[in-house]
């Protein structure tokens, strides 16, 4: 057990989620000072870091980073950082040293990244910049949520549920009467519409009627007249038909996304999907017979049992269905899931076998022409690795990258929805939650209204 001290520190968060990407929870205990106190195990290791007083918390997660990469022999390639948003520091870094080189220093050398993260980083913002630009502080995201799923992902800590078409249409009236409060209040905002995102859960869950109601409030309650991009996940293959893709193609919606995860029946049947890799190649033709829309699939690295062979195969297929958009996914091992609930320690075990598979994902992307175009990380990743959006032909999704940069206002709706509201010239955000329990939103609808009214829609 190692006892790790870090002096004249009073929050030990911070330093926490550092350690965590060196060592199991398992394994170590963390203090300040005037928390320890002698060990009670022979064979503990006491490590004390900060102290030459350091007042600057980079610098102690510097000592803390160079310390745990001697005692486990390790490089973990994202340096200090554990935020979720690494693109948008690049971001904050152009704009204060305005060159790459500059710029590439201060991620190598002071957050201690890799040349390989670092590079990743800025192109990543640079083809950004170049396609797309800043968010217009007058402009908004929309985002509406669908929490219901045909069954729940072994590793999924979203709100999704598993619900009849009774308990459906319920959420289904409690979200439209959501839906026509905002559309009225966003006339009176002084805000645009750039993005419409309609995510879960599975939004084609709802059946074409359900579906078709859906949208048409929404084109009737929202000015879309400025509206850039318009996305519906249709994500699950076991809930895509051809006449759901005739409604959302009647919309004049051309952005889906179809989520295979892995092109191998066995792992779909291990991490809990209903649908075959056979169903995956049928609503990709389903799709492609429909419209030409710009469809982005998802894949993850990491998946129980995969071998780099096996991803490297689901990524070549994946590749050959020609998607315009393909998010390479790190599996992370999510608070509520169940994966986690089995097996904590999952992500630790998969490290090398995902960066492995993150090479070949590099490679094969750009040998097949598609680009980088937006990144996050999250907690408990396996190898404290990262997720990719990737792009070819300059269809990236811009609800991503716009709610990744954290420069733009998103309104968002139904259960576990989070609204943002952005203050350019503080440059902050306030989150504006819904309740995540798709049953206590139906019964709190106006509660959620009202929140939205004094929180986003008016002036704090």
């Amino acid at each position: 057990m190692y006892n790790i001290i870090i002096n004249n520190i009073n929050d030990k968060y911070d330093y926490n989620e550092l350690i965590k990407i060196f060592l199991k929870p398992a394994e170590y205990r963390l203090f300040t000072k005037n928390e320890y106190e002698e060990p009670q195990d022979d064979d503990d290791v006491v490590i004390e870091f900060n102290n030459e007083e350091f007042d600057d918390k980079n610098q102690i997660k510097r000592e803390l980073y160079r310390g745990l990469s001697s005692i486990t022999k390790s490089a973990p390639p994202w340096g200090i950082l554990t935020g979720v948003r690494p693109v948008k520091l690049t971001r904050e870094l152009f704009e204060k040293y305005g060159s790459r080189e500059k710029v590439s220093d201060k991620l190598t050398d002071f957050y201690l990244l890799s040349e390989e993260k670092a590079n990743l980083l800025m192109d990543i913002f640079e083809y950004q910049n170049e396609i797309l630009g800043a968010a217009d502080e007058n402009s908004t995201g929309l985002y509406i949520g669908i929490p219901f799923c045909p069954t729940r992902c072994l590793y999924c800590s979203f709100t999704s549920n598993q619900q009849g078409n009774e308990e459906i249409e319920k959420y289904l009236d409690a979200l439209i009467d959501e839906i026509e409060f905002a559309g009225e209040a966003m006339k009176h905002s002084g805000k645009y519409i750039e993005s419409v995102y309609i995510g879960g859960g599975t939004p084609t869950t709802l059946n074409e009627k359900q579906l078709d109601l859906l949208l048409n409030t929404v084109e009737k309650a929202f000015d879309l007249s400025k509206v850039k991009e318009f996305t519906v996940e249709a994500g699950r293959p076991d809930t895509i038909t051809a006449e759901k893709l005739k409604v959302i193609s009647g919309h004049g919606i051309k952005r889906i996304s179809i989520n295979p995860q892995t092109m191998k029946d066995e792992t779909l049947k291990i991490i809990g999907r209903s649908h075959s890799v056979d169903d995956i190649r049928n609503a990709f033709k389903t799709a492609s017979d429909t419209d030409s829309f710009i469809i982005n699939a998802d894949i993850i690295a990491g998946l129980p049992g995969e071998t780099p062979k096996d991803f490297e195969s689901t990524l070549n297929e994946i590749i050959s269905l020609n998607p315009s958009n393909i998010t390479v996914h790190t599996l992370a091992v999510k608070k509520a899931s169940r994966l986690i609930e089995n097996d904590a320690d999952y992500h630790y075990r998969q490290a090398e076998t995902v960066k492995k598979m993150l090479l070949l994902s590099k490679k094969a992307m750009r040998d097949a022409g598609y680009r980088p175009y937006y990144l996050y990380r999250q907690k408990h990743m396996a190898g404290a690795m990262e997720n990719v959006g990737y792009c070819k032909d300059d269809t990236p999704c811009i609800y991503n990258i716009r709610i990744m940069d954290e420069n733009q206002s998103i309104l968002s709706l139904g259960a576990g929805a989070i609204s943002k509201k952005y203050y350019p010239k503080e440059n902050r955000l306030e989150r504006v939650p819904n309740v995540s329990n798709y049953q206590i939103y139906i019964e709190r609808i106006q509660e959620m209204k009202e929140r939205k009214n004094k929180k986003f829609f008016k002036e704090v």
